[in-house]
């Protein structure tokens, strides 16, 4: 493939245009998460990411999983859970069966905002999606995006 084959123009146009929902999206969320709970979208995400852990054996996410579910390097993901232990909406403890490994539990007062805020969450997507499928290069992307059916 050269920098002139039609199939690269139209698959880079395609990248274009899923970078653009996706910054119209986080963007629009952003501002309306912190306006009404004075959070993050990367700290919503970690929120609703570690309250779906599990008490049992086996079940907890270790800080590199976490990570990887909020797209975050290794040491982002530690300060933005530093910041949100601050604010006493995650505690951190050590693996009970390997003291090198640590992990994050949401507490109640996470838990709560958590929950205040996944309504103005799903807003804010509805109305990003709304706005973007307006938009005729964007439109195949919203349909594809609520086309989805993702297992939790």
């Amino acid at each position: 493939m050269t920098a002139t084959d039609p199939a690269l123009t139209a698959l880079a146009q395609g990248w274009c245009a899923l970078s653009l929902l996706h910054g119209r999206i986080e963007a629009h969320i952003e501002r309306a998460l912190q306006a009404k709970h004075d959070l993050s979208v990367r700290e919503y995400s970690l929120l609703d990411v570690l309250s779906r852990q599990h008490d049992d054996e086996g079940g907890h996410l270790q800080m590199k999983q976490v990570a990887d579910a909020v797209v975050l390097s290794q040491s982002a993901t530690t300060r933005l859970v530093t910041r949100l232990e601050d604010r006493g909406l995650l505690e951190r403890y050590l693996c009970p069966t390997d003291r090198r490994g640590i992990y994050t539990n949401v507490t109640e007062a996470g838990l709560r905002l958590l929950e205040e805020a996944r309504p103005t969450n799903d807003t804010a997507l509805r109305e990003s999606l709304d706005e973007a499928a307006r938009n005729a290069d964007l439109a195949p992307l919203v349909r594809a995006v609520e086309s989805l059916h993702v297992p939790a």
